[in-house]
């Protein structure tokens, strides 16, 4: 496994602001298992290469994706109560997380939360877990410092890693509740 800093020097390539060498850099996870409908969400946060906090939890009757963008949620809510005003970065495994935050999050809002048909002749579709957009889109637009940027999943990232052992974690977490 590689270390934090040569994680973060090796997705500097990562075309994202702020320098990913600088600032806060949080992990986030989510898993989900088809059979039991249970989700779990994590997040990992580091600075200067060393873990300063984590969270994770479970969801019953969820998916896979809603799971990934809780994680996101979670982790941005930790960083406006934890570190206001400070730049950070967080990094996903998740391609519809990051590309549904950074591309599709204003198309969305500004179509009232649906999915917009090409050509304009059907009915707009409503878009999927919106209730969960709506959150994330409010705690992203609070804090502007916030960067979402992906990682590659299950290839050695110390912090993608860790997210996904608690995410993990916070699905098993329900079976003993």
């Amino acid at each position: 496994m590689t270390g934090i800093s040569d994680e973060i020097r090796s997705l500097s390539t990562t075309p994202v602001k702020p320098e990913p060498r600088h600032g806060l850099h949080v992990f986030v996870d989510g898993c989900y298992e088809p059979g039991t409908r249970q989700g779990g969400w994590a997040f990992v946060a580091y600075r200067d290469g060393v873990e300063i906090a984590s969270g994770f939890g479970g969801v019953e009757d969820s998916a896979n994706n809603a799971m990934e963008l809780t994680a996101v949620l979670e982790a941005a809510i930790w960083i406006s109560r934890t570190a206001e005003g400070v730049a950070a970065v967080i990094w996903s495994d998740s391609v519809y997380a990051v590309d549904g935050c950074n591309s599709w999050r204003p198309i969305w809002r500004n179509n009232g939360w649906k999915k917009s048909n090409p050509g304009g002749k059907a009915r707009n579709r409503a878009i999927s877990d919106a209730e969960l957009w709506k959150a994330v889109d409010i705690a992203l637009s609070q804090n502007p410092l916030i960067a979402i940027a992906w990682c590659k999943g299950h290839s050695g990232i110390e912090g993608n890693e860790r997210a996904d052992e608690l995410s993990d974690q916070g699905r098993r977490s329900i079976r003993r509740a």
